[in-house]
């Protein structure tokens, strides 16, 4: 087996390949003055894995050229990050369902799809080939462990992410609870722990993705209102869109932390060995 990467996946991709003990092909990247994409791949051999974060239009067509340029192996693909898989219905007549479109398209050409926290693993069905979701819930534990806090609270955005904060707070067998959203007035909203007092924890908040940050933003200064020792955020997809990490900051939470599923500054849990334990699973079987 060899790995390929796509542009904004180089990172993730080298520490899969390390972990596995296979070689990283050289890709080159480039643009033609039209603004087409044009990538060229390394000797590969007749087993190839492709590491690819659909983060932007950009990454997807440089992933659909990686899958082509391999067309003479056994292909696995690797979508860390699943861009367009929110759209994974039709909220309004005439829309698409992107999500399926997407994964149509990457189907093709590949024999095993591996992602990681999908928002919604019903996705995965859309697939043409068998599709895995990856979690990493204990890589984010274990980054949250090493930040030494003293009887963390581990707090969900909301109910339809307390499995993932479960998953994370059983690493370090913490308390874990979700927000929840009361309106006491026409104007005025509270948002706080549904069961567990903040007043005096470390409160580290964790969910798939972080986008624009605005609802972690609120309830991080509700949170400090209501007496919490520190708050932290942690997600697997940092998006961070508009601002979102210098808005989580100057709303008092001390850390952002995300993953390498989405490459930025603040990728600091990688996704890597998840990653090579399920291709290694699924190999023994």
């Amino acid at each position: 087996m060899r790995i390929i990467s796509t542009e904004r996946s180089q990172v993730l991709a080298a520490r899969v390949a390390e972990r596995l003990g296979v070689s990283l092909v050289e890709t080159k990247f480039t643009r033609f003055p039209d603004g087409e994409l044009y990538l060229k791949c390394g000797e590969l051999d007749d087993e190839t894995l492709i590491v690819s974060s659909i983060v932007d239009n950009d990454m997807f067509m440089q992933t659909l050229l990686a899958i082509d340029a391999a067309d003479h192996s056994r292909n696995t693909l690797v979508v860390p990050y699943l861009g367009y898989s929110r759209q994974d219905k039709r909220f309004s007549p005439g829309e698409p369902i992107s999500a399926r479109a997407v994964a149509r398209a990457l189907s093709t050409g590949i024999e095993r799809i591996y992602v990681v926290n999908i928002h919604d693993p019903g996705v995965l069905s859309h697939f043409g080939v068998p599709a895995k979701n990856v979690t990493i819930a204990p890589a984010v534990g274990g980054y949250i462990g090493d930040l030494r806090l003293k009887n963390p609270l581990i707090l969900a955005p909301d109910e339809g992410a307390i499995d993932f904060a479960s998953d994370v707070a059983a690493v370090g067998g913490w308390d874990c609870d979700h927000l929840e959203k009361t309106r006491l007035s026409g104007e005025e909203v509270r948002i706080a722990p549904k069961t567990i007092d903040a007043a005096g924890r470390d409160a580290v908040i964790v969910d798939d993705i972080i986008s624009t940050g605005g609802t972690l933003a609120t309830a991080a200064c509700m949170l400090r209102e209501q007496g919490a020792a520190s708050i932290h955020a942690a997600c697997v997809h940092g998006v961070l869109t508009s601002g979102a990490y210098t808005r989580l900051r100057a709303a008092g939470v001390s850390s952002v932390v995300s993953s390498d599923t989405y490459e930025n500054a603040s990728s600091f849990i990688s996704a890597a060995s998840a990653i090579v334990t399920a291709i290694k699973e699924d190999a023994h079987r």
